[in-house]
């Protein structure tokens, strides 16, 4: 008889507490969101099926001696968000930015939000419940940014503690730029505007394509070294892609090394999902500035283009200052929609790469002066 008890007294539906359920509750959420509707199915499926693992009691799978504690580690030292974005930057093209350098102004434009949300995160101390340090507060704040690599990167190293929620914030707000974006598109312009025909982009050279990301690295190493790592790896995945004699490199980096690393890097966000870390006020806080810092973001890029399209000589298309976030190629592809919908032979989809493209880099940067503020701090 006690054999049986302490068979029963090991069993998962003995040891299952209130908060585990609600947990893997969510990890199946995300799961059905990822494979019914299509959101990120990439990071939400590993995020989901990790989140379940974790919170399965007694099997320790996210304890230390289990596969997710040892997983973790590729997040607590940085290198998956570097791997992916190696990867991610060996399937960019630096081309449409290249040809329209203005577009880099917009994806700087776009970056605004994340500086907006940094003092958000410090004002939620004033709310009961919120307490917020300033590591804390630039994590959440990269949120603004829509690049899931770079919020879980600076979430690591500066709030570990938050992780799985900056990073459930961040892909959800990614997955969610079709229906986010063009409201705030929309409201901000008029008919006349959303219909600009721009002109056709320049050729761009090879040479130029492999001279920028050399210059793109050795200009942040000088300015701002601790975007080194993150703008480092994007130039080198770019570099292998473009200079066209590494071809076998390039194509391991954007197909099995960033999937390999995707599902590592799914499984670790998800272990650091428990219970105790993601049911707090705290998270609710996380969960609303993330979409206040991605709408201020899309709204800033929009505002500039329309600001530089009064003072350019050739006409700018101000919703391709939407496509400022990182959220490549989604946010490129909701601006070439919401164009077509005003003027059906207006084609914006490799003009609104260019912001998109300078998203990316700008989100980087904008990680680099975080870091540096808080260690400063």
């Amino acid at each position: 008889m006690e054999n049986i008890q302490l068979l029963w007294e090991s069993t998962g539906i003995y040891n299952f507490t209130g908060p585990q359920i609600i947990m893997m509750l969510v990890g199946f959420l995300l799961l059905y969101l990822a494979i019914k509707k299509g959101f990120e199915p990439l990071l939400l499926v590993p995020i989901g099926f990790g989140a379940i693992l974790s919170n399965i009691p007694v099997a320790g799978m996210a304890d230390e001696g289990g596969l997710l504690y040892y997983l973790y580690y590729g997040i607590k030292t940085g290198i998956f968000p570097l791997l992916i974005f190696m990867g991610v930057g060996a399937m960019t093209d630096f081309g449409p930015m290249l040809a329209n350098p203005k577009t880099l102004l917009l994806g700087a434009a776009a970056q605004f939000g994340i500086f907006v949300t940094l003092l958000g995160a410090l004002a939620l101390n004033l709310v009961p419940g919120m307490n917020f340090s300033l590591s804390d507060a630039a994590a959440i704040a990269i949120i603004g940014g829509a690049d899931g690599p770079t919020a879980i990167y600076v979430a690591s190293k500066l709030a570990p503690e938050l992780l799985g929620a900056i990073a459930v914030a961040a892909y959800s707000y990614m997955a969610l730029v079709p229906l986010i974006q063009p409201p705030i598109m929309r409201a901000l312009t008029t008919k006349e505007e959303r219909s600009i025909e721009m002109v056709q982009l320049r050729h761009v050279s090879k040479t130029e394509k492999i001279i920028f990301p050399l210059m793109l690295i050795t200009i942040t190493t000088l300015l701002l070294p601790s975007a080194a790592p993150l703008v480092g790896m994007f130039c080198l995945g770019n570099l292998m892609n473009i200079c066209g004699v590494v071809e076998r490199l390039s194509k391991t980096a954007q197909n099995e090394l960033i999937n390999i690393v995707t599902i590592f890097l799914g499984l670790s966000v998800g272990s650091k999902m428990s219970a105790e870390a993601f049911l707090k006020t705290e998270t609710l806080g996380i969960l609303g500035l993330g979409a206040i810092a991605f709408c201020i973001g899309t709204a800033s890029g929009v505002l500039m283009a329309k600001l530089m399209n009064k003072m350019s000589d050739t006409p700018i298309n101000p919703l391709i200052g939407a496509a400022g976030v990182s959220a490549v190629p989604m946010a490129a592809r909701v601006a070439n929609k919401v164009g077509l919908e005003s003027n059906p032979h207006n084609f914006l989809l490799m003009h609104a790469m260019g912001p998109n493209v300078a998203g990316v880099i700008g989100s980087a940067v904008a990680a680099g002066v975080l870091l540096s503020l808080v260690q400063v701090s």
